[in-house]
């Protein structure tokens, strides 16, 4: 069939088309779609080539048999039996056939036409038959696959635990090739332009050929001219680019083109393509500690931890669309990298990874159990499937062996064998363990020295020997991931004997963060809560250590048990509100490798009208505007009852020169306002054509001090407590963040009772306006049957409900998923206004609902806050209040329920103001 007119048979098809755009051939079929299938459930030792009971199911190929998306749905472990009939002949007579699986997980077994066509054992790996002498030209042929997955300890499993991917889950296709073809190649490349390919050519016969290397629309035209042996031939090719254009994700350039190998058994034609770039690390001017350089200049690595998994596919992603739209996700917000989670990725996301321009680090799956004689070969077997399927992959800069040393402790009870005292024994990672893990870094650097590779991802500070030195942490709270960072930067040193074990010490290894976030730095964590206040602090935290040179953010979507995603796992997007600080800015102005460091916490508490001065720091890892000068304008404000007021402004010229962390020389020094706000300081590094570089802020809690809170308005206020509510009506009523909140869920209404000044203190009232802060109510498990915390043990890993509405700490970040309330405003019965508050938000723009947090790890409504709502009173309802000099406030919400922020909540610094003229 050719391909062209393949494209009109398969265009329904799931996932049509050619599954690696990096090493692609055009006479092929995808055999993806609907297989008849059946589950079972217990061992089959009988050496069967058919399922007892026969086929008795639909199932969705490349689906895995757990997921939606398959038409089973079922997550038991079991055999899967798989049956396809095809009918199938390559274009060119004599050509070669071959099966092609993307991945099967665990253990599997082909039969051709009854004939059995191979098996392989591994999760992740891709692998192939060669199935030509079984199978019949212009005729039917039935496929028989047995997938075998019941978990065993000793499988590179990964982290399954979201969703398993049970059976064939990768896709499926049959491919022609000619007698002697081009088995494989691997391009080395060099910042001049060489490029050395290592190709493995195999042979029908002994004889001539000719291999032709075209790339770059002409950018590459090399012939190599060689004598082939009968079977494999190993080919050594070297060419040069001119001009050579350099990958990077700002200039994401490939080398697209073909492979063309001419023999005496006809032409075998490849597509394929490389990009041109260098990942290393190198030491700059005096430091003791290198940075990781891409294309031989330091990069900062802004990075996120990517679990790849989908509601409907798991691991397997829907379309070709959803892996693209992927990487725009990654950046759009100014990430410049992912990191791939205990798994390799999908050729065609990491094909779009390197088209798009996204850094990638790999991890390589783990297994669960020991790290004994079943799994450590079963391991490297996987391994080297997929350093060499992902070599090509210029996106791909380091290879992640282990992490968090899952699979590399021995068990209390294998070491309780051999322990004389075995009532003592735990489970261990063994010196012989870690010898293990050294020799498997080792051996990655011999097969790619190409790439960065790190032993161990730590979270346990047991590192053997790496290229970079990196750790993991999950804390809530400033002043701990200050502590804490500034600890680990500075216990990093040649020969330090921190984050090692064993005898092992520290090179000068480069350092950086490959996790971190606040998911789990919560009691009972994993819940949904805000994460944009403690992003910018914990980045700011970062970038004010020249020795770190980037992060990995937990994580990139939610997933099912963990809710710190910077987008929710349909892909709904989060609201961090901090263009709500200062105009324009979004979370990829953190992300910026010119970047200004506020040396302050994200909020301080301070006296109306005290002298305030804030050390900056500049941070550079471009040298874009080196040489050049940059206007940094700051601006302070604040917001006064609903206006904004700037009181200071100024620019301050920047010597842009040089990468690292360097003090800017005086520390901005102004005065803060004299009344009670929430004050603004906000930060925009411009280039000499305006072009904005950066953007930061950072805010204070200013308090007069006074009984009444001071504003800049006329009249007299009265500030009346929203938790001071004189009776409620509301089935479900609670106060939080130290009664600084009043909710209400459900329908009903606060009643408050107002006094007026008499007639001695102001004669005449001839004007009373009202101004609260308020948002509609959403209410949660947590908040109709009580809390019920759980330990995150390493259950949660393997995807454990978390029954996040019960937890503790959630309360739902701001997002695309909106909870109206319409509220009604009553003055001694009389409706005098109504709003409808659009929503139920938390975000960085709560900055009072942080400041008054009491406990950092244990979050009570954190970053929650509401809408500005004023009511100027009806001058008829006014002319009552002259004479009755008080009233009844009652705030009546529907069934989208109601809460109220105080002095010391949410976003405004004001309880129920009431403004009597």
């Amino acid at each position: 069939m050719a391909a062209q007119a393949l494209q009109t048979t398969t265009a329904a098809l799931p996932r049509p088309e050619y599954p690696r755009p990096d090493w692609q051939r055009q006479d092929w079929l995808s055999l993806n779609g609907s297989w008849s299938f059946r589950l079972l459930t217990d061992r089959d030792e009988s050496g069967s080539t058919q399922p007892e009971g026969g086929f008795d199911s639909e199932i969705t190929v490349p689906f895995s048999w757990a997921s939606p998306l398959s038409g089973i749905g079922r997550s038991e472990t079991g055999i899967g039996w798989y049956k396809r009939e095809v009918s199938w002949s390559p274009e060119a007579a004599g050509s070669l056939v071959f099966l092609r699986f993307g991945a099967v997980d665990y253990n599997c077994d082909v039969w051709i036409n009854g004939t059995h066509a191979g098996s392989h054992s591994g999760g992740y790996g891709s692998f192939e038959f060669d199935v030509t002498s079984a199978w019949k030209l212009n005729e039917a042929n039935t496929i028989v696959v047995k997938a075998e997955d019941f978990d065993l300890k000793s499988q590179t499993r990964g982290k399954q635990g979201y969703g398993e991917s049970r059976g064939i889950w990768q896709p499926v296709w049959l491919e022609a090739r000619p007698q002697t073809f081009v088995q494989s190649a691997k391009f080395i490349t060099k910042l001049d332009g060489t490029v050395q390919a290592n190709t493995t050519v195999t042979a029908g016969v002994s004889g001539d050929a000719q291999l032709r290397f075209a790339f770059g629309g002409g950018a590459v035209s090399h012939t190599v001219n060689v004598k082939l042996a009968e079977g494999e031939n190993s080919i050594s090719a070297l060419f040069q680019v001119a001009d050579p254009q350099l990958w990077s994700p700002e200039t994401p350039y490939l080398y697209e083109g073909e492979i063309q190998l001419t023999s005496g058994d006809g032409t075998d034609s490849v597509a394929a393509y490389f990009g041109i770039r260098e990942v290393g690390t190198a030491l700059f001017g005096d430091r003791k500690y290198r940075w990781i350089t891409l294309n031989g200049k330091p990069v900062y690595l802004n990075g996120t931890l990517d679990q790849a998994y989908h509601e409907t596919g798991y691991f397997t992603y829907p379309t070709d669309e959803s892996m693209r739209d992927e990487i725009y996700l990654a950046k759009r917000l100014g990430l410049d990298f992912i990191r791939i989670h205990i798994k390799p990725e999908d050729p065609r996301k990491l094909y779009w990874a390197d088209k798009l321009g996204l850094m990638v680090m790999e991890d390589m799956p783990c297994f669960w159990g020991n790290p004994d004689e079943t799994a450590r070969p079963a391991y490297e077997r996987e391994a080297k499937e997929i350093i060499d399927r992902d070599f090509n992959h210029p996106s791909i800069f380091s290879w992640i062996m282990f992490n968090e040393t899952w699979g590399l402790r021995t068990d209390a009870e294998t070491i309780a064998l051999t322990s004389q005292d075995a009532a003592k024994a735990e489970a261990t990672y063994l010196p012989e363990t870690q010898e293990w893990v050294r020799s498997m870094y080792r051996w990655a650097k011999s097969v790619d020295p190409t790439r960065i590779v790190e032993d161990n991802s730590p979270c346990n500070y047991d590192k053997v020997e790496s290229d970079i030195n990196t750790w993991h942490f999950y804390i809530n709270g400033y002043e701990e991931v200050r502590a804490h960072v500034t600890d680990v930067v500075e216990k990093t040193y040649p020969g330090s004997s921190f984050n090692c074990i064993g005898d092992n010490v520290q090179t000068d290894a480069p350092l950086m963060n490959s996790e971190c976030g606040n998911v789990w730095g919560f009691s009972n964590g994993a819940g949904d809560s805000d994460l944009a206040w403690h992003y910018r602090y914990m980045l700011n935290e970062f970038r004010r250590h020249d020795k770190m040179c980037g992060f990995v953010f937990t994580e990139l979507r939610d997933v099912t048990n963990e809710f710190n995603g910077y987008y929710r796992l349909d892909g709904r997007e989060k609201f961090f509100g901090y263009d709500g600080f200062v105009p324009g800015m979004t979370i990829a102005d953190l992300h910026a490798p010119d970047f200004i460091v506020i040396d302050a916490p994200p909020c301080q508490t301070v006296q109306a009208g005290a002298s305030v001065s804030v050390p900056l720091l500049a941070s550079s890892f471009s040298d874009r505007y080196h040489g050049r000068q940059l206007q940094l304008g700051w601006e302070l404000w604040h917001d006064n009852l609903g206006t904004r007021v700037t009181t200071e402004r100024g620019t301050v010229a920047l010597d842009w020169n040089g990468y690292g962390v360097t003090p800017i020389a005086e520390p901005l020094a102004f005065s803060v306002p004299k009344q009670d706000a929430v004050a603004v300081l906000a930060l925009t590094l411009r280039a000499g054509d305006g072009t904005v570089v950066t953007r930061n802020f950072v805010t204070f809690d200013v308090r007069s001090g006074e009984g009444v809170p001071v504003y800049d308005a006329d009249g007299r206020f009265i500030a009346v407590p929203v938790t001071a509510f004189a009776e409620q009506t509301f089935a479900y009523q609670w106060n939080a963040i130290q009664e600084g909140k009043a909710n209400g869920g459900k329908a009903g209404r606060f009643v408050y009772d107002i006094q007026l000044p008499d007639a001695g203190e102001q004669a005449i009232v001839s004007h009373v306006e009202l101004a609260f802060e308020a948002s509609s109510k959403r209410l949660l498990a947590r908040n109709l049957e009580g809390a019920r915390d759980r330990d995150h043990t390493i259950s949660m890993m393997h995807g454990a409900d978390a029954a996040v509405e019960y937890n503790s700490n959630t309360y739902y970040m701001t997002d695309n998923e909106l909870h109206e309330s319409l509220i009604h405003v009553l003055v001694d019965g009389e409706k005098v206004a109504s709003f409808l508050l659009p929503d139920n938000p938390a975000d960085s723009r709560g900055v009072l609902s942080y400041q008054y947090q009491e406990v950092q790890n244990k979050l009570d409504e954190a970053g929650s806050y509401g809408y500005l709502c004023k009511v100027a009173l009806p001058s008829s309802v006014t002319a009552k209040l002259d004479r009755s000099r008080g009233f009844k406030l009652a705030l009546e919400a529907g069934e989208g329920g109601l809460a109220l922020y105080g002095r010391n909540a949410g976003r405004y610094p004001i309880d129920i103001v009431v403004n009597v003229k």
